[in-house]
C-alpha cells in the first residue's frame, strides 16, 4: 500500500469517526485514523504476496510418500462481509508424489491468503488449491476452525460459536481411511 493510499484511508477514517458523532480532534483520537489505515495495510498485505512463489522457493525432490501434516497454524483474517476479524487454526496435510516443501512455507501460504478480505470457505479452498497446483501431490487436506467476530460481536451474538470448514483432493477424497487418519491426527 502506497503512502498516498495510507493518506486516503486516513482521511476516510477521519470521516468515519465524525460520522459516528465522535470528535476526531479529541486527544485519544487524533492519530487514530492513521493508525487504523496502517493496521488495515498490515491486515490486508496478503494481496501483495504470491502464494505459488512462496512454495516454489523451497521444493525438494524426495521419495517420501506418507502424510505430512502441519497442525495448529494460526489464522487471522477479516470477513469480507463486515470487515471484522475471524481467527482460529488451520490444519494442512499433503501426501507427496516425489516433491516436498520446506515446512515453513505452508504457514506462509496460509498467511498470504488469510491476510486478505475473505470468507473462510474460500480461504480453505485457496490453500488447498495452491498446494495441489505447486506440489502436485497425491492429495491435500485442509481443515480450519475459526471464531468470527461478525457472529460474536454483532448479529446473532453467539460468543462460543466456531466455524469448521474442510477441503480435500486426491487420496483424501478417494480413501476414507486416509481422510479419517488425517482427522484423527488433527483432532
Amino acid at each position: 500500500m502506497s503512502e498516498e493510499q495510507i493518506n486516503n484511508l486516513t482521511s476516510l477514517y477521519t470521516k468515519v469517526i465524525e460520522n459516528i458523532d465522535e470528535n476526531p480532534q479529541r486527544e485519544g483520537l487524533i492519530k487514530t485514523p492513521e493508525r487504523v489505515a496502517k493496521a488495515l495495510q498490515f491486515l490486508t498485505h496478503g494481496y501483495q504476496l504470491d502464494p505459488d512463489s512462496i512454495i516454489n522457493q523451497a521444493i525438494f525432490h524426495e521419495e517420501y510418500s506418507e502424510m505430512v501434516i502441519i497442525k495448529d497454524i494460526e489464522v487471522y483474517s477479516m470477513c469480507e462481509h463486515h470487515m471484522l476479524p475471524f481467527f482460529g487454526k488451520a490444519h494442512v496435510a499433503y501426501i507427496p508424489e516425489g516433491k516436498i516443501v520446506g515446512l515453513s512455507k505452508i504457514p506462509r501460504v496460509v498467511d498470504a491468503y488469510s491476510r486478505r478480505l475473505q470468507v473462510q470457505e474460500r480461504l480453505c479452498i485457496q490453500i488447498r488449491d495452491c498446494i495441489n497446483r505447486t506440489l502436485n501431490p497425491k492429495g491435500v487436506a485442509v481443515v480450519m476452525d475459526c471464531a468470527h467476530m461478525c457472529m460474536q460481536m454483532r448479529g446473532v451474538q453467539k460468543q462460543n460459536s466456531s466455524t469448521t470448514t474442510s477441503a480435500f483432493t486426491g487420496l483424501f477424497l478417494e480413501n476414507d481411511s486416509t481422510r479419517k487418519e488425517f482427522i484423527n491426527l488433527v483432532s
